[in-house]
């Protein structure tokens, strides 16, 4: 039956999208802002974005409650939509209030794989429409001199001149990738690669709620080629949790990063350098194992039995590079201890993902965008023996493999390949493959093969 709520709903979001839309294009008209503008006091953008999902059928040996289904799953989705609205409040100063709507079904409920096939789908997810506030921030920007350049608008950007050296001040509700980890060709779900661990790095438990936004404060130093930011931002309340802890002094997630450009053969590019050090109370995969070896090896180890406070701490290394003015290519590694569950992002604990991008203008369509990724994700020692003696995770835990069986771990392997087209101003239709080997580290599952298209519209 179809959702009267949820069909109501979309029709608003559609209606907002459309006014916006209007409102943009008669300020363009009047020659006031507009993403060309040299300058901007205020601004409000708006996207949506519709992602559909299947998988066929795969082998499996045996299936467990975290599991892919091993069954063709014919249809998952998300919906989202955003108003990005912004403005200068005092000298160096900008405010940016950012409404959003989120409806979604999830392949297997968002189990069975490190690498989501999604990365517009959110966990605690569900079919009927819910409005949030995804952020609330004010930036205030100290000049330093050392010439000037231009940004232009975006989401969350004013248009205007801004010093090369300066310091960046973020204080607020956001997401915290978007401060860290940025990358030019595979960073955006909504407009580039898909999977979770191809647009940041997979094992970047970042601080975030369960629909990927936190609060917390950043600051950034630009100076010539070089930028250095840190930040402390709020952890969940539990693992995997929407309310956020507002406790910075004891649970926390902090991290930094040195950004350098540079020119390659006359191209320019960047590389990153990330540590982070998130505190919760989390469990340990082996204080789990000890804990269910000492009560006689009843049921299945659990993290959730022997939470603590206590620290994970990890490290990335992120690289984009121009090849040339339509092509670019990507490289990030990560790592974090592994010794204990995944508290806010994914189940991954060492991660290698590169790929590249390439704009249509070689084929007469300049604003069409063909992407290639691959990622290859693993798991410490102590997680794959949790794994293999039954436990489970936020979002995987194949079970107790059948008698006479054992587990047999594998580095879990995707490629994704993705084609968007623009098919009118300011809409995008993309095309999007990905193969997934070892889904969940079990070599005794899959391979499995997913097929998706993604509708998107931004004003």
């Amino acid at each position: 039956m179809r959702n009267p709520l949820r069909q109501r709903c979309v029709r608003q979001v559609l209606a907002v999208g459309l006014c916006v839309g209007a409102m943009a294009a008669a300020r363009a008209d009047a020659g006031e802002a507009t993403a060309s503008a040299e300058y901007q006091d205020a601004d409000v953008k708006f996207q949506s974005t519709y992602v559909w999902q299947r998988h066929a059928a795969f082998p499996a040996a045996y299936s467990g409650p975290n599991s892919l289904s091993a069954e063709r799953e014919p249809r998952s989705y998300t919906l989202t939509a955003t108003v990005f609205m912004g403005t200068r409040t005092w000298q160096g100063g900008e405010l940016y209030f950012d409404p959003e709507m989120v409806s979604s079904q999830s392949l297997s409920n968002l189990h069975g794989l490190g690498a989501m096939t999604n990365g517009e789908d959110q966990k605690g997810g569900g079919p009927n429409p819910t409005p949030y506030l995804a952020r609330l921030f004010v930036r205030h920007t100290w000049s330093l001199g050392g010439g000037s350049e231009q940004v232009e608008a975006a989401p969350n950007q004013l248009a205007g001149a801004v010093d090369k050296n300066r310091i960046v001040l973020t204080v607020g509700k956001l997401s915290l990738i978007d401060i860290f980890d940025n990358n030019a060709y595979a960073h955006d779900p909504r407009t580039q690669f898909l999977n979770w661990t191809i647009m940041t790095h997979g094992a970047f438990d970042f601080a975030a709620d369960t629909r990927g936004y936190t609060s917390g404060a950043a600051l950034e130093y630009y100076v010539d080629d070089w930028a250095l930011r840190a930040g402390r931002f709020m952890q969940p309340r539990e693992s995997n949790g929407l309310p956020l802890d507002p406790g910075v002094f004891e649970h926390y997630g902090d991290q930094a990063e040195l950004e350098r450009g540079h020119e390659i053969a006359g191209q320019p590019g960047k590389l990153r350098l990330l540590v982070f050090r998130n505190r919760a109370r989390m469990g340990g995969f082996q204080d789990a194992l000890d804990a269910w070896r000492a009560g006689g090896s009843v049921g299945v180890p659990s993290v959730a039995d022997v939470r603590k406070d206590q620290d994970k701490t990890g490290f990335g290394i992120n690289l984009e590079q121009a090849l040339g003015a339509d092509a670019g290519a990507f490289l990030r590694a990560s790592r974090n201890d592994g010794g204990t569950e995944t508290y806010a992002f994914t189940e991954v604990e060492r991660s290698l993902s590169g790929g590249v991008s390439i704009k249509g203008a070689t084929w007469g369509r300049a604003d069409d965008v063909v992407g290639l990724g691959i990622v290859r994700n693993g798991l410490s020692a102590a997680h794959r023996e949790y794994l293999a003696n039954g436990g489970l995770g936020a979002f995987i835990g194949d079970g107790v493999p059948p008698a006479g069986s054992s587990y047999h771990y594998a580095a879990e392997q995707v490629v994704e390949g993705y084609y968007s087209a623009n098919i009118a101003k300011g809409v995008w239709i993309s095309f999007d493959y990905q193969h997934a080997g070892n889904p969940a580290y079990n070599a005794d599952r899959g391979p499995v093969n997913f097929v998706g298209a993604r509708l998107h519209l931004e004003r």
